[in-house]
């Protein structure tokens, strides 16, 4: 079905930063958020939806994978009806935690799909993985041989539920309850286990997060909020705002056009739209002359 008329508003956490629109100055707005329920999935396979990436071939569809209750696939759900539409089975990967997905191009600026095998809940794993396909244009029942590229983190063993990629860049971040760090990964190699270095923190409990179309920011999620920052990871925190409640929201990707971002969780079969806020939006992407030198 398409997306639903209910509307859910939410009041936005006061983390709005004007620092990087207005120099030295800071504000903390109350604002609205719409949030609308986009559709209604009806698939029993996709019982525990754990990470969700835009198409880039299908302008109207969404990647997804179950959490470790599934096997090494992939599904393609088209956003105006909920159907799924494509399951791709990928061969050469372990799947022991598939905990993200992230759409990027590969260095001919075809679009491939990058899979996240980062789950480690006892913080233990030597050494994870990543595995890249091009991404799928026919729909239906397919089947990819992935390449793999493993790595270890630069200090000690993480549990991870967030990828995100920029080209040949990766930044990964942990779960943890206090709170997580921010990783990239530069340039991996197949054949051997790179390092993932530490280059920032992040919040508590990072279920998922996504790189803008544009390339101007990233969110990254936990159970309750939104985090919103300008650049490329690290970058600069902008703006925190509430999403609507779901029972594990563990999901995240922008739309095609930048302008809201879709949510979803394990035991709720609903895909959820919020609209993202203009001050947020200006906050991203805030006049060149605005922009402090080196940032």
């Amino acid at each position: 079905m398409p997306r639903s008329s209910t509307t859910f508003v939410f009041g936005a956490v006061a983390a709005f930063t004007l620092a990087s629109v207005v120099p030295s100055a800071a504000i903390e707005p109350t604002q609205t958020v719409e949030t609308t329920v986009q559709c209604t999935r009806n698939d029993p396979r996709l019982t525990e939806l754990s990470g969700m990436t835009r198409s880039a071939h299908h302008r109207d569809m969404v990647w997804v994978h179950n959490d470790s209750s599934d096997a090494a696939r992939i599904y393609g759900i088209d956003l105006q009806s909920c159907r799924t539409v494509a399951e791709v089975d990928l061969t050469g990967v372990q799947a022991r935690d598939i905990e993200s997905i992230a759409g990027s191009v590969d260095a001919k600026g075809r679009p491939v799909l990058w899979i996240g095998d980062i789950g480690d809940n006892r913080d233990s794993w030597p050494d994870v993985g990543l595995y890249r396909i091009r991404e799928p244009r026919v729909l239906g029942r397919t089947t990819r041989k992935a390449r793999e590229y493993r790595f270890t983190y630069d200090d000690r063993p993480h549990n991870a539920e967030t990828l995100m990629v920029d080209g040949r860049s990766i930044w990964i971040a942990t779960w943890q309850l206090a709170s997580g760090g921010l990783y990239e990964l530069s340039d991996p190699s197949r054949g051997k286990v790179s390092t993932a270095d530490r280059v920032g923190d992040v919040g508590s409990l990072i279920t998922d997060g996504a790189i803008s179309p544009d390339r101007s920011g990233y969110v990254l999620r936990d159970y309750l909020d939104v985090h919103f920052f300008q650049g490329l990871p690290p970058g600069r925190k902008v703006a925190t705002l509430a999403l609507a409640p779901q029972p594990q929201g563990e999901a995240i990707t922008w739309t095609h056009d930048g302008a809201a971002l879709l949510t979803a969780s394990e035991n709720d079969d609903r895909i959820m739209r919020m609209e993202i806020p203009w001050w947020v939006r200006a906050a991203l992407r805030p006049p060149d002359h605005l922009v402090p030198i080196g940032g």
